[in-house]
């Protein structure tokens, strides 16, 4: 009747999250969701008590790693005078930005530990003409070569290593979840096409 009020309507509830419904007990419960509940969070546990003792292992393996190759770097390398026996070509514009960063790979004769006097190339700053003279850094055999590793470098790719390894954790974890996620839902569809197959025949009628 046009005037009357309307029932009362009970309040709407959002739904649970897809997490709470594997948690919460109902009669859609299955085994599995509870299995990819309680695989979510031991796969989140397992990778926060791993993933830092993998950084701290593989990080301090890197670093003694470094450390050492530094240590024989100082050792087999030092750094002379070289002369440029060719002039330096001279491309950047003088004074320019370019030329700051550029570097050119120019013939250059240094003298080793031994007294033995090499030819090399090294990389020298444009524009340097013959018989100017570059400091360089060379090996035992009179090799142009770069500088030993510093302190900071030899911690800087430690920390790399060690990140490297808490994200190898993570992905490795991610993969686990996704693969057992996998064999669960074939599982779940599995177990559909079961039940469809013994209800099926109730709701279509014969011809």
């Amino acid at each position: 009747m046009a005037g009357e009020t309307p029932p009362a309507q009970p309040p709407s509830v959002p739904p649970p999250r897809p997490m709470c419904r594997r948690w919460r007990r109902n009669p859609l419960r299955r085994r599995t969701d509870v299995a990819r509940a309680w695989l979510g969070l031991g796969v989140l546990i397992a990778v926060l008590a791993v993933a830092p003792v993998a950084a701290v292992v593989v990080g301090d393996a890197a670093h003694r790693h470094y450390r050492d190759a530094a240590r024989h770097q100082e050792q087999t390398r030092h750094l002379t005078d070289a002369t440029l026996i060719a002039d330096a070509p001279r491309h950047p514009e003088p004074g320019s930005d370019e030329e700051k960063k550029t570097r050119y790979p120019v013939e250059v004769r240094v003298v080793t530990r031994e007294g033995r006097t090499r030819t090399t190339r090294a990389e020298v700053w444009p524009g340097l003409t013959a018989g100017s003279t570059v400091s360089v850094w060379i090996t035992a055999d009179g090799k142009a070569t770069e500088a030993p590793l510093g302190g900071k470098e030899v911690r800087s790719r430690a920390m790399g290593w060690a990140l490297l390894a808490a994200i190898g954790v993570a992905l490795a974890g991610a993969a686990v979840h996704a693969v057992v996620g996998a064999v669960l839902r074939r599982r779940d569809l599995a177990g559909w096409d079961t039940a469809w197959a013994e209800t099926a025949p109730r709701w279509t009628t014969p011809t």
